[in-house]
């Protein structure tokens, strides 16, 4: 007679077979993430020269696709949470709960721009940067990136609700993954495109002092606008996306240290965006469960997680092989159809698989702890979650994949 399978395996398999359309559900997003991160790789992976000509620009790149991810992402929490709570309805009038979270991650989007663009100029200078663009620059390129890429990101995060309701999909499952792809996927070519308006004195001065004014104004109307949900959000929300954008920058930093590295192969630049973003979008479907089951009391904020949470987990572990195995794969694929050199299929997987393994061992504890953090102290969950999940993944993963390619032997 054979050895009884482990508790754990048998666990796990029975989540399968018990949770078999969430799993399939998350796995379908994660594909579709997987995709769109792989063309803002390759986006990334292109314009190598211009982050040569623009120094300090790659400081500010994992901070800008992240904040899409972690303002919209967010949105999408709390349109779940409210889709499960039977408060959500489709509406174009500003003050329902629609309305007001979408003026708020509009008004988060320029100002949490401008104080990205502050951040990145002050981390390029403190860590020796050298000839780092001017603080006009990176306003520039930083607001209206973000203006440029909020619009669609914004019309993705409504369509996947949309759908979600129509089709009876756990927006839990899906909107983390589907929106920080689409943040990847139009970010970066908005970024570039914004670069074709700096580096004239005059032209940046004006648009740098429009862009200011422009995020001071949405600020402080959201602030005064007299709507309390509005209200809450922004006021909630522009710490803690402050705290984040720091963390994506020195994720950013980290990466721009290794710049020579990423230069000798640019297939390593193709797999940036998928394995961070995939790394943050199994962080966020984590923490967007674990929030739900908090506001509807099927957890509690208990500091040993409850057999719940633990299912959330065996979940987030048997999504990671997969996800990080076809990262590799597509990244190695992807850059020889387009000639950029990568260091070869095997290393490309020893990358991938090594960093997305340690990457996925901190998604588990930074998700719950974070996530009964903040309902402990009265805050929402769906608030903080995803920038807290996403924002330490892009640090803690950038880290990881740092660490896996000095471990195979690369540069």
């Amino acid at each position: 007679m054979g050895r009884p399978a482990p508790r754990a395996l048998t666990r796990l398999r029975a989540l399968a077979r018990s949770d078999a359309s969430s799993i399939r559900q998350s796995l379908a997003a994660l594909g579709v993430s997987s995709a769109g991160s792989l063309l803002a790789g390759l986006t990334l992976g292109a314009i190598t020269g211009t982050l040569d000509k623009f120094p300090g620009l790659l400081v500010l790149v994992p901070a800008a696709i992240g904040m899409r991810g972690n303002i919209f992402g967010a949105l999408a929490s709390r349109l779940g949470t409210a889709i499960h709570a039977g408060t959500f309805r489709l509406s174009r009038r500003p003050d329902t709960v629609v309305g007001q979270n979408v003026l708020a991650s509009l008004a988060l989007t320029l100002a949490v721009s401008l104080a990205l663009a502050l951040l990145a100029k002050a981390v390029s200078v403190a860590f020796g940067v050298p000839n780092t663009i001017s603080i006009l620059d990176f306003v520039v390129i930083s607001l209206l990136g973000g203006i440029v890429s909020s619009i669609p990101v914004l019309l993705v995060t409504l369509g996947v609700t949309a759908a979600s309701v129509r089709f009876g999909w756990d927006l839990d499952n899906v909107a983390s993954p589907l929106v920080t792809a689409a943040g990847d996927v139009f970010t970066l070519p908005a970024l570039f495109l914004a670069t074709f308006l700096v580096g004239v004195p005059t032209v940046s001065a004006l648009l740098g002092g429009l862009c200011v004014v422009l995020a001071g104004a949405a600020l402080v109307g959201a602030l005064r606008s007299g709507m309390g949900l509005l209200t809450r959000i922004v006021r909630e929300s522009v710490p803690v996306l402050c705290m984040a954008g720091a963390v994506d920058v020195l994720a950013g930093l980290t990466i721009e240290k290794r710049l020579a590295s990423f230069v000798l192969f640019p297939g390593l630049l193709v797999l940036v965006p998928p394995f961070l973003e995939d790394a943050g979008a199994l962080g966020g479907i984590l923490a967007s469960r674990l929030s739900s089951k908090l506001h509807l009391g099927i957890i509690a904020p208990t500091n040993i997680p409850q057999r719940p949470a633990r299912d959330d987990f065996w979940l987030t572990a048997l999504y990671a092989l997969p996800v990080f195995t076809l990262v590799a794969l597509s990244a190695e694929l992807a850059s020889t159809l387009s000639g950029l050199a990568t260091p070869g299929p095997l290393r490309m997987m020893g990358v991938a698989l090594l960093g997305g393994l340690m990457s996925t061992s901190f998604v588990m504890g930074i998700a719950y702890y974070g996530a009964i953090a903040a309902f402990r102290l009265g805050l929402d969950p769906d608030i903080h979650g995803i920038p807290l999940i996403t924002s330490s993944m892009d640090l803690i993963g950038a880290f990881c994949l740092i660490l896996a390619i000095v471990a195979v032997g690369i540069g």
